[in-house]
């Protein structure tokens, strides 16, 4: 893949007024959001609905593509969902179609200075942190989180404070290396944040923000 010296950004739009989501991405310098939601509408705040977004984001001169079949943590492939309905993100990691999106934001990425968008305040509760960025971090890209207060997160950072949060040591131990512990600790947060449920109803696909999930 063709490599960029400018991170791939990731933000939440969590309940941001539009004029504040907008300031995050200008100062940040982002030419383009791949949405990642696999319900791009907002019940809760219209103007991240997918029509609204891409004309406000239009407005500024950034660009909207919109990835959430492809890179979305709701897939609606059975085989991504695990015998009790949650979706399990070794295994999406492991489709086509999710290949097919890291491709395709690394295209962008090569061209113009890329933000992921999903729904959540905290990157740790989403699936862009557990899923998507470790696919672009694995493919050598550098990956940042823009936090809710301007702030950037690396994301080997992100990774570090998520083994904390298991009590794990960051740089592994006698049995384990760092990246499986990372592996491990992806693993455990997402048996608590991963969408449950089995594939998604028509219904939830065109609301889906049954608190503003993926």
């Amino acid at each position: 893949m063709d490599m960029t010296n400018d991170p791939i950004f990731t933000i939440g739009h969590s309940n941001h007024s539009l004029e504040d989501f907008l300031a995050l991405l200008t100062k940040r310098r982002v030419a383009v959001v791949a949405d990642v939601r696999s319900a791009p509408w907002s019940r809760f705040n219209p103007h991240f609905g997918r029509e609204a977004l891409a004309a406000a984001l239009a407005a500024r001169g950034i660009g909207y593509d919109y990835l959430g079949r492809e890179l979305g943590g709701r897939p609606d492939d059975p085989a991504c969902h695990d015998e009790d309905g949650r979706v399990d993100y070794e295994r999406v990691a492991g489709t086509r179609r999710f290949r097919d999106g890291i491709a395709r934001v690394a295209r962008s990425a090569a061209e113009r200075r890329v933000a992921l968008m999903c729904a959540e305040k905290e990157p740790l509760d989403c699936h862009r942190t557990l899923l998507v960025a470790p696919a672009l971090d694995g493919e050598g890209f550098r990956v940042e989180h823009i936090l809710a207060d301007g702030g950037i997160e690396p994301h080997g950072a992100s990774m570090d404070r998520l083994m904390a949060s298991f009590d794990l040591d960051p740089d592994g131990d006698l049995f384990r290396s760092r990246d499986e512990t990372v592996a491990r600790a992806i693993r455990l947060r997402a048996r608590r944040i991963a969408f449950a449920g089995g594939p998604p109803s028509r219904d939830t696909a065109r609301f889906g923000d049954s608190a503003e999930t993926d």
